[in-house]
């Protein structure tokens, strides 16, 4: 039986200001699709990550603080001339995330399609990836390359978009890069600002039956503190989240992915709606807990 669950994105090294004056910053080790391979091994599930890397400090730093994690690196790939995005992230009054700057020194050092290896493939569970690998050719092209070899070894396909609009050159490429995606996806976790986004609805039901034409099975919608909905089988379900005191938001969508995967790996396919109220419950009590403090990994 497969097991376990494979990350491909882009590392990154978040820079989090400390207070709203926004000029003291706390590093953390950042980047979507590695807070969900994080976070889905805290939880104990198996996890892969796979990205293109340097040689220098920074990219040492994201490769020991993986293993770490106990998250495997084996099929990572290395680049000297490879330097690792800085993001800066601004706090608000509301202690809101803002993102600031985008500082990316190598844009076109990427993981090539040939770089990829099938062995990783045979044995997952899941394969996941974000928008993170879809504004540059030579990622999207290794994406939907992944994409084929995990569908060829029967894993199924989680997407969360996470659209970050400063990183790419214009909002239609935007859409249509990630809407090309959709018809693969068996899981998509995407919150209810993106959905209005990408499906250009003027309310969360329009865009919900926009979305529906692309048949994925099992579709989240995160609202922040209002929880999620769960969309399956045409059927809409609110899944309320607790109330907590809130320090930081950054990754808290991803905690709420890890918990996802982490179900669906440890639990199975869910085959009624009760199953996978089960499972958002989970997830959004991991996103929960993850604003209640700085940094943006999972705890449970």
């Amino acid at each position: 039986m497969n097991q376990g669950i494979i990350s491909y994105g882009e590392a990154f090294v978040d820079y989090i200001a400390q207070d709203r004056t926004n000029k003291l910053y706390n590093t953390y080790l950042g980047g979507t699709t590695i807070n969900v391979a994080v976070g889905a091994r805290r939880l104990g599930t198996q996890s892969h990550y796979i990205c293109k890397l340097g040689t220098d400090e920074t990219s040492q730093f994201i490769r020991r603080e993986l293993e770490k994690e106990s998250v495997n690196t084996d099929y990572c790939m290395e680049s000297e001339r490879k330097r690792i995005c800085s993001v800066y992230i601004h706090l608000n009054e509301m202690r809101e995330r803002h993102f600031h700057a985008y500082i990316n020194e190598t844009p076109d050092e990427q993981l090539l399609e040939s770089e990829l290896h099938e062995k990783l493939f045979e044995n997952a569970f899941l394969f996941y990836f974000g928008s993170g690998t879809l504004f540059h050719p030579t990622a999207f092209t290794t994406t939907k390359r992944a994409i084929q070899l995990a569908k060829h070894h029967r894993s199924l396909i989680a997407f969360d978009p996470n659209i970050r609009l400063k990183r790419w050159d214009n909002l239609e490429s935007c859409k249509t890069n990630v809407k090309g995606m959709l018809p693969d996806v068996d899981i998509l976790k995407i919150s209810e600002e993106e959905l209005l986004f990408l499906t250009e609805a003027a309310t969360l039901d329009a865009g919900l039956q926009i979305i529906k034409s692309y048949q994925i099975p099992y579709v989240f919608i995160t609202r922040g503190e209002d929880g999620a909905i769960v969309f399956y089988r045409n059927e809409k379900i609110i899944v309320p989240a607790e109330k907590v005191e809130v320090v930081d938001t950054t990754g808290a969508g991803d905690a709420f992915m890890a918990g996802l995967l982490h179900c669906f790996d440890r639990h199975g396919i869910p085959k009624t709606a009760d199953e996978l109220v089960f499972y958002t419950k989970y997830a959004n009590k991991l996103g929960s807990n993850t604003v209640k403090t700085l940094g943006a990994l999972t705890t449970e």
